[in-house]
């Protein structure tokens, strides 16, 4: 988690400065990502800090199909992809997004500083998310989301989505 008990105030509450970061860079995709959730022992609502710099996004395009989630953005601008729409978002905006392929989504940080956002999210330890853009899904199933985040998982798949099944409203992945 990237802690100290001792230091903290109690087990349940953390600052964000107290989270140790996790970082990803590529060309796309960037993000550096504190699990708040998991720092608080939270245990079926998560939720994750994300800082993404200007002109990447923390995720392809996805949808899950268990679990849902939110995004509040705290600072920055960007352009969301919800389903075959895209529209702006700006610091204030709250996002949510129920499972099922109409809220397959993308947030691109399309500003000139760096995006700011929290991503809250119910944790079943079983969901399969689809990539419709990529045309692929992951499955991942555990005895829990804590064992999940340890890498304990019963399955854990991700897979070229077979021809002719649907993964989006669009139906063609794109």
């Amino acid at each position: 988690m990237g802690t100290s008990s001792d230091s903290r105030r109690h087990p349940q509450i953390v600052n964000i400065d107290e989270v140790a970061g996790h970082v990803t860079t590529g060309d796309a995709f960037a993000s550096t990502m504190k699990q708040l959730g998991a720092a608080t022992r939270g245990h079926a609502l998560g939720c994750t800090y994300y800082e993404v710099p200007p002109g990447r996004a923390a995720f392809p395009r996805h949808f899950h199909c268990v679990n849902e989630e939110s995004l509040f953005v705290l600072e920055g601008t960007a352009t969301l992809r919800l389903g075959n729409q895209e529209m702006p978002v700006r610091a204030g905006d709250y996002i949510a997004l129920p499972a099922g392929p109409d809220s397959g989504h993308h947030l691109v940080n399309t500003g000139t500083v760096v995006l700011r956002y929290l991503c809250i999210s119910t944790l079943q330890p079983t969901d399969v998310v689809v990539f419709p853009d990529a045309g692929s899904v992951g499955v991942m199933a555990a005895q829990s989301m804590e064992a999940a985040q340890r890498g304990e998982h019963w399955v854990s798949l991700m897979t070229a989505l077979p021809a002719g099944v649907a993964h989006g409203p669009d139906k063609e992945g794109t």
